[in-house]
């Protein structure tokens, strides 16, 4: 017994300073390499003839400074795996110091609404890295080539970071019901790579390749070179930031919507799938989180598309198109829009706040409650429903033909009603800065689920968070994090007990 106590305080981990030193190791690593990427939007302002080459150049040298100093400090700390603490501080604190230091170039990039403006360079900053999309800035059009490419490759590093989270963290952490993928993950994996290492690379190397397709997709359906590299950083990551005010509505192509509305699809979809798929491995199409994902969102596309085209709005392609872009952008938590959807009538409004609420499928860059907890409520429903018809019968819970366990129902019940009640405390504390019920319902949804956009002449998706007061803003950027993180991450650093011995 006495073993079994010592050998699960080992994987806790005992708290004391000398054990963060590993993981401000881990984060000089990802400083060091965020630096690195700030030269590429100075080399993009240098080559266009814009003048914030040298806001971008300081900012790099100034975070290559702060990394280093880390990496001094930290020097020799990293022997061994991280303990379960410190993979529980290792999360946030790695998101929070890098979108601190991605938010300094746009201090000193010259926009309105941005120029030296602390809330609005960090919001923005967050809502890049997160994947979220939701911007204060307007006047996109006309902005600098550096700033705009900035922000594409936020949350194209955002993207990939999140597949990573999801894939090698969350599930060892046990959080919200992820630790059913930890064996689900390594038992598919194994038949695919024999590697952790190598599934990384895999799943990199898929990542880059469809960022890779899509750019040269966009610049075939229309775009300009410059427009479609965002575009195609911003899609496959469904993230969402556009380099034009009206996002997707700019672009009057129908190859550019429909070909975005493929690409958030596909960054919605489990990665290692691709992986699986190019080895062979065809039970990947079995996927359950893949298959009813792609059911509802064509159902509720038909639904839409069709009261669109009866309503007499739209003919019957735009209609559709229109329907596709703007419910995949939602439930892909992309925040890509076509048009004004709340214009649609009450009930699309209504349907459109619904779906903010829905998500992606874990393993993916899509933000959100997830699929795979719906599923395993479902089958939780289920059961319940038949046990009060037959009392004494005996109906195993099960997900994708695999039994689900009491530790991972709990976890996914938990995860819901913290998630509302997160939901509900955000709602009440933006309308406390004075806010509309309808502004401070949906921004609350949208920053937790990663979508974008909200609902409202304010924050809907003609608009933007440019005019929320600075406490809103901070306040957003939190919630933008914690439900990146999926809550719990965050969260457990504000027990007195996690940070004691």
């Amino acid at each position: 017994m006495k073993a079994e106590v010592a050998a699960a305080r080992a994987r806790i981990g005992a708290w004391s300073p000398p054990a963060v030193r590993p993981v401000l190791a881990l984060v000089s690593a990802m400083l060091l390499a965020l630096s690195a990427l700030m030269l590429l939007p100075a080399l993009a302002e240098a080559v266009t003839g814009g003048g914030d080459w040298s806001a971008f150049a300081l900012c790099s040298a100034v975070t290559a400074a702060a990394a280093e100093a880390l990496r001094r400090a930290t020097r020799g700390t990293l022997s061994g795996a991280l303990t379960l603490r410190q993979a529980f501080l290792l999360t946030p604190m790695a998101w929070a110091a890098v979108a601190a230091f991605a938010a300094l170039p746009m201090l000193f990039v010259r926009h309105e609404g941005l120029y030296g403006s602390v809330p609005h360079a960090v919001f923005e900053a967050v809502s890049g890295l997160t994947t979220t999309g939701a911007t204060v800035l307007s006047g996109l059009d006309d902005a600098a080539a550096g700033l705009l490419l900035w922000r594409a490759l936020l949350q194209w590093v955002g993207g990939i970071g999140i597949i990573a989270t999801a894939i090698a963290i969350l599930p060892a952490l046990s959080v919200g019901g992820m630790q059913m993928f930890r064996t689900e993950s390594s038992d598919r994996s194994e038949k695919v790579l024999p590697r952790a290492k190598q599934i990384a690379a895999a799943i990199g190397g898929v990542y880059l390749g469809l960022t890779v397709v899509w750019v040269l997709g966009y610049r075939v359906a229309g775009m300009g070179w410059f427009d479609a590299l965002c575009h195609g950083l911003t899609t496959i990551s469904t993230a969402g930031f556009s380099t034009k005010d009206a996002s997707l509505a700019a672009f009057d192509a129908p190859l550019v919507h429909w070909w975005a509305v493929l690409g958030m699809l596909t960054g919605a979809l489990p990665f290692v799938l691709y992986v699986r798929l190019i080895n062979r491995d065809w039970t990947a199409f079995r996927d359950s989180q893949a298959r009813t994902l792609l059911w509802f969102l064509l159902a509720v596309v038909v639904v839409v598309a069709a009261s669109l085209w009866l309503s007499g709005r739209y003919d019957l392609e735009p209609a559709l198109r229109h329907a596709a872009v703007n419910v995949v952008s939602i439930v892909a938590t992309t925040g890509f829009a076509s048009s004004d959807y709340t214009l649609w009538g009450n009930a699309a409004t209504g349907l459109f706040f619904g779906l903010m609420f829905i998500g992606g499928c874990t393993g993916s860059t899509s933000g959100g409650v997830k699929i795979f907890r719906y599923e395993v409520m479902a089958a939780m429903l289920r059961v319940h429903m038949l046990r009060l018809i037959y009392p004494r019968g005996m109906f195993p819970r099960a997900y994708a033909g695999r039994p689900l366990t009491d530790e991972v129902v709990n976890s996914v019940v938990v995860f819901f009603t913290l998630y509302f009640i997160c939901y509900g405390a955000l709602t009440i504390a933006l309308m406390g800065f004075g806010l509309d019920f309808l502004t401070s319902a949906s921004g609350a949804v949208s920053a937790l689920s990663n979508v974008g956009p909200g609902l409202g002449p304010q924050i809907g998706p003609v608009g933007n968070y440019g005019g929320l007061p600075d406490g809103a803003l901070w306040l957003l950027s939190f919630a933008m994090l914690l439900g990146r993180l999926d809550l719990f991450t965050v969260l457990v650093l504000f027990l007195p007990r996690f940070w004691r011995g």
